[in-house]
């Protein structure tokens, strides 16, 4: 076996599809297919479901993938090892929540780049969950993301909290008396949210089913600004973080409620894969800057 094999599998696994693979790998598809029968042929046993749509692994060929896995990652560390006198250089790949990336990531990517001008940051957008998944399964190096404090991590990976962020409810300025609410008296006026898989809403949806309550859900969309400005339309109510209600274009449109049983807060995050060798020290310049912009908020929020 190859290693050339080893790494078309793994990216026929990852994608779940030939055509994808080959495009990654910049080879043709027959090439592929080619290299996946030889590995399956130097092992003595069938790897891929044929007879499935999209691509699925056998039992085997899963326990297979996770080695491999493992063996590439083990390469790339030696591959580093050797180039540890050289200045870093090739692909950072960072997936970051949006409202991170809506806070610190103009500052953490200059002081990246600043700090290693050869390093090209690749960066998607996502929530906590899947980011996580992706770091794990190697598609991604490293994730800032946005998790509950006390989250566990899996094995394969590492991380640390670089602060907390405060949520608010906002509503259409005037809607609701200045006074202390109960979430129950918010559910009333309905929400609007990012779509399912976002953590403030599952946070929210949590606390409501608590109290035995389900979400009225009036509108669902992706976009801090544009649900802002749907809620000074009186669309519904709003959960976002509190910084960019101050900084959003529909402040004076807005105001924030005070709640009286329900006071979310969410943790941001750097987490990584442990095989992630040089690409820490660029990863420690991201998590101080974002750290530096998430504490310039609460600093600022104070005053």
């Amino acid at each position: 076996m190859k290693l050339d094999e080893i790494e078309a599998f793994v990216a026929v696994v990852r994608s779940a599809s030939l055509s994808q693979a080959a495009a990654g790998l910049d080879l043709t598809q027959p090439a592929v297919t080619r290299r996946i029968q030889n590995f399956e042929e130097a092992l003595g046993v069938e790897l891929l479901d044929r007879n499935t749509k999209p691509l699925r692994t056998t039992p085997m060929g899963r326990a297979v993938y996770d080695q491999c896995r493992a063996i590439l990652s083990e390469m790339e560390a030696l591959r580093q090892l050797v180039n540890d006198g050289a200045p870093l250089a090739g692909v950072l790949r960072l997936g970051v929540a949006q409202t991170v990336a809506d806070i610190a990531m103009l500052d953490a990517l200059q002081m990246l780049r600043q700090a290693h001008p050869e390093l090209q940051a690749r960066v998607t957008t996502g929530w906590g969950a899947p980011l996580l998944q992706k770091v794990e399964d190697g598609e991604l190096d490293a994730a800032v993301a946005l998790l509950p404090a006390n989250r566990t991590l899996p094995e394969a990976l590492a991380g640390e909290s670089l602060g907390s962020l405060k949520l608010a409810i906002v509503a259409k300025k005037g809607l609701l008396k200045r006074r202390a609410h109960t979430l129950a008296e918010c559910q009333a006026h309905g929400w609007v949210l990012n779509p399912d898989g976002c953590g403030f809403r599952a946070g929210l949806q949590h606390a409501l089913a608590a109290q035995g309550h389900s979400l009225k859900l009036n509108l669902e969309t992706l976009g801090t600004e544009l649900q802002l400005g749907l809620v000074a339309d009186g669309v519904g109510l709003g959960l976002v973080p509190q910084p960019l209600v101050a900084a959003s274009a529909w402040a004076d449109a807005l105001d924030i409620v005070q709640v009286s049983d329900f006071k979310p807060e969410i943790a941001v995050w750097v987490v990584r894969s442990r095989a992630i060798g040089k690409m820490e020290s660029a990863l420690a310049v991201l998590a101080q800057s974002v750290a530096s912009s998430f504490k310039a908020v609460r600093v600022a929020r104070a005053a």
